[in-house]
């Protein structure tokens, strides 16, 4: 027992402050980057560069990185560098591909996730936007009525939803939103072909009038009408496909 307590132990604690370290230098690299530090022409400085800058070792560094990468927000490439990505969401995409490789399921179960997550967006983002504050969601309803395209459309859709969250003034919203924006892409090809832009012009519309009233009750009514449309459209195209 003396033997393991004279050499097991100090290793798991110099393990653990390792761990600590790259913790602590993932989060301060992840501050610099948000705050718009250290980064030129979308790259990082290089491992040498940064461990001189954060006062570690370079494997600190690697270490570090790596898991910045693992959360979406950095790319390693040999050759080229360390480049900032908008890839937070990534993970579970990738995850829930892993999860449910039956796409019609996890389409499904994606517009569960929407139903029990936008309508309280929309609540909060009507009760928390000011005047002046829906000039963007206007610009989107918009260009949604004009996309020529049902690729554009699909991308109009995304976008609204998108400022919806923002305007609901948390930050979780918009990153659990983004985080299923893959599959989002995927279930708006079915049901907007389906049942053309048309209607998502006409639901959004009503989405949009309820934020100007401030009627947060209103929105999240037409917002989870909006949804529940969207998983009816989702069951008949599947339904055509399988026939």
């Amino acid at each position: 027992m003396g033997e393991i307590g004279k050499v097991v132990i100090p290793m798991m604690i110099s393990l653990i402050r390792k761990h600590s370290l790259v913790e602590e230098v993932s989060d301060q690299l992840a501050g610099a980057i948000r705050s718009g530090g250290l980064v030129m022409d979308g790259l990082l400085p290089s491992e040498r560069h940064l461990a001189e800058q954060f006062g570690v070792s370079r494997p600190v560094v690697r270490e570090a990185t790596k898991r910045l990468e693992l959360q979406g927000l950095l790319e390693v490439r040999q050759g080229v560098g360390i480049r900032v990505v908008d890839r937070l969401h990534a993970p579970v995409s990738a995850a829930a591909r892993l999860l449910l490789p039956d796409e019609a399921e996890r389409l499904r179960q994606s517009l569960e996730v929407r139903l029990a997550l936008e309508p309280v967006i929309a609540r909060r983002a009507a009760e928390r936007t000011g005047a002046g504050g829906l000039l963007e969601l206007e610009r989107l309803h918009t260009a949604l009525e004009s996309a020529p395209d049902l690729a554009s459309a699909m991308e109009c859709d995304l976008a609204f939803h998108r400022e919806l969250a923002r305007l609901s003034g948390n930050e979780i919203f918009g990153l659990m939103l983004d985080s299923i924006a893959d599959l989002g892409r995927e279930s708006r090809r079915a049901t907007m072909s389906e049942a053309g832009v048309g209607r998502a012009i006409k639901q959004h519309a009503a989405v949009l009038a309820s934020l100007e009233r401030h009627d947060g009750a209103g929105a999240e009514k037409a917002m989870r009408r909006h949804i529940e449309s969207a998983v009816e459209d989702l069951i008949a195209f599947e339904g055509k496909e399988q026939g």
